[in-house]
């Protein structure tokens, strides 16, 4: 019997990603929006002190990065998040973290999909091919129908082996970085006066320092990708070694890009011409230091980024599907798990499934703003996890990994989690609540009885 026919029988995954793979994951996932959507916005409210706002939304991920971890090497199961904290305080919180998770990042990938077809339109716009990214053949416009057909196509590459959808975003991010690297080496040269005038900007927070605080939360949606290596845990090779390093490598790798960009990008345009440019701002930037090829590479670049960012999405919210049906808390047979390829192709298809039929109506602005709700609520359960977890020290509990700082870290990382939801916008809020609603009215219809194993 081959490996994969025995995981099949079990319901166990294959072990195949390595610590390179978790960690273009992450990686992957996070750079998106924090480099081609959000510099015009961020310095538009807070100026060149938006930099700051970017490292304390790494410090706060961070604060969830440590906790995470130490939960993640003790616990590498599928589910991540879900896993942990149905554990550490109940089936219930389980239920709604496991659920919340889900739909959080099916609403991500429908919104990466739509982003996907947005860059394409507008390459096809900068190359003089089309007059507007959103051109449509007849009814319908491109930009959904480019989105869904890549949503299936990662969907069916994840189904025939997590070791192509590994390959993939290896091959993606590294080009992804090779870009950004290239151009922020370039930019960087300019503004300090090594190639041209030194463009250093006079005042660092025009709008004060309390704005660096509204900035971080607007922002912070941009650190969101780090919990998804550990909702892969069951997929990755020694996972006590690779998880802790994979997401807090992660989280400082595109914090260090982010700082970079905003600086560069604050130093090329005053204020209010960067809130004139607004989500197209690093483009123009781009443009500002290398002409037509720099703005066309970085139009590839944030391309590069929405597939990265689908494709990690798609086989994390898979493996949060895989872990509830493991426990029975949705049907089981989403924890079917493909003979001939080792994946669980019910869990990919109906997270794929959706998340293209999401696309199609190309109305994703706000479920991406529900998502980060969705996640600020699991990362401050996982810090409160750690801390329950450490008070009880069941006997099954034995990290590799032990968070630094307890139990200051988690505490913090708890607070500044559940503090940043109330800065989101209210219609965001009460959709995040409404998605909440319906995963505990899920838990008392179907799943109330079930006793989990391993449960503290």
């Amino acid at each position: 019997m081959s490996d994969k026919d025995a995981a099949s029988e079990t319901g166990e995954l294959d072990r195949t990603i390595g610590l390179l793979g978790a960690t273009t994951i992450g990686v992957g996932t996070m750079i998106g929006a924090g480099i081609f959507v959000f510099p015009g916005l961020a310095i538009a409210e807070s100026g060149p002190a938006a930099s700051v706002a970017f490292g304390l939304g790494a410090v706060i991920a961070l604060l969830v990065a440590l906790p995470a971890s130490e939960l993640a090497t003790a616990m590498p199961e599928s589910g991540g998040g879900y896993y942990f904290v149905s554990r550490g305080i109940g089936t219930l919180p389980g239920a709604i973290v496991g659920i919340g998770l889900t739909f959080g990042l099916v609403f991500a990938t429908a919104f990466y999909l739509v982003g996907f077809g947005e860059y394409a339109g507008a390459i096809l716009v900068e190359a003089g091919l089309v007059s507007t990214p959103r051109f449509a053949v007849g009814p319908v416009q491109i930009v959904v129908v480019l989105g869904a057909i890549v949503g299936l196509g990662l969907t069916l590459l994840s189904i025939s082996g997590t070791e192509n959808t590994e390959s993939l975003q290896n091959a993606v991010v590294g080009l992804l970085i090779a870009i950004l690297v290239v151009f922020l080496g370039v930019s960087s040269l300019d503004v300090l006066g090594v190639s041209g005038d030194s463009r250093i900007p006079a005042a660092f927070a025009p709008e004060g320092y309390a704005a660096i605080l509204t900035t971080t939360a607007l922002i912070f949606t941009s650190y969101l990708g780090f919990a998804q290596i550990a909702t892969i845990a069951e997929d990755i090779v020694n996972p006590g070694r690779n998880l802790p390093i994979s997401m807090i490598g992660s989280v400082v790798v595109v914090a260090i890009l982010y700082i970079a960009t905003i600086l560069i990008a604050a130093s090329t345009f005053d204020v209010a011409t960067m809130e004139t440019l607004g989500e197209t701002a690093i483009v123009e930037v781009a443009r500002e230091y290398l002409g037509f090829f720099g703005a066309l590479a970085i139009l590839l670049a944030g391309l590069l980024a929405t597939v990265s960012s689908a494709n990690a999405s798609i086989l994390s919210a898979s493996r949060a599907v895989y872990g509830l049906s493991a426990d029975s808390l949705i049907p089981e047979v989403a924890a079917k798990v493909n003979r001939e390829y080792g994946t669980p192709h019910f869990a990919l298809s109906f997270v794929g499934g959706t998340a293209v039929l999401l696309t199609v109506t190309g109305q994703t602005e706000v479920l991406a703003e529900v998502a980060s709700f969705l996640h600020l609520v699991l990362y401050g359960l996982i810090c409160v996890t750690l801390i329950v977890i450490r008070r009880r020290d069941p006997d099954w509990y034995t990290p590799s990994f032990r968070c630094p700082g307890y139990p200051f870290v988690p505490i913090l990382g708890a607070v500044a989690s559940f503090a940043l939801i109330g800065f989101m916008q209210p219609l965001s809020q009460v959709l995040g609540v409404l998605v909440t609603v319906v995963a505990v009215i899920w838990y008392l219809v179907y799943a109330r009885e079930i006793d989990l194993r391993n449960a503290v």
